[in-house]
């Protein structure tokens, strides 16, 4: 029922972009953590099944939902700094933090905010046209 493949786009989209949140919050919150001397820090990301590609995603009936949407960790590029007091410091006395673009980071944070809104908003909206019609075919 197309209604169904509806209802499962957008639990994949409330899900997708709960996740972005989630990697965004992640890279945002060790931006400033010192890594340990020979561990990287990891950075998160989220993949959806389908990539960017919409035409293999919606297949080709129209009526395909991808499966679910899948959090990655991927090492961090390095950025150092001189502090030699730091117990996280190596011999040199540099110190290694993950490198992070917080405004990258922040607009993921805003961007995933606002598309999981609308997907809320889908949903009710979903929901309310799904119960008006059992009110019209059940008849007073």
């Amino acid at each position: 029922m197309v209604v169904d493949s509806i209802f499962a786009a957008t639990r994949f989209g409330l899900e997708f972009e709960r996740l972005r949140l989630e990697a965004a919050s992640h890279n945002i919150a060790i931006a400033n953590t010192a890594n340990a001397p020979g561990h990287a820090a990891r950075l998160m990301h989220v993949t959806a099944p389908y990539g960017a590609d919409f035409d293999s995603a919606i297949g080709a009936t129209g009526h395909s939902v991808p499966s679910e949407p899948v959090m990655v960790a991927t090492d961090a590029i390095e950025r150092q700094e001189h502090d030699p007091a730091d117990p996280a410091a190596d011999k040199n006395g540099m110190v290694s933090f993950p490198r992070v673009d917080m405004v990258d980071e922040m607009s993921t944070l805003m961007e995933a905010s606002r598309a999981y809104e609308a997907n809320v908003r889908a949903f009710n909206t979903l929901s309310g046209m799904a119960l008006h019609a059992l009110d019209i075919g059940g008849g007073s």
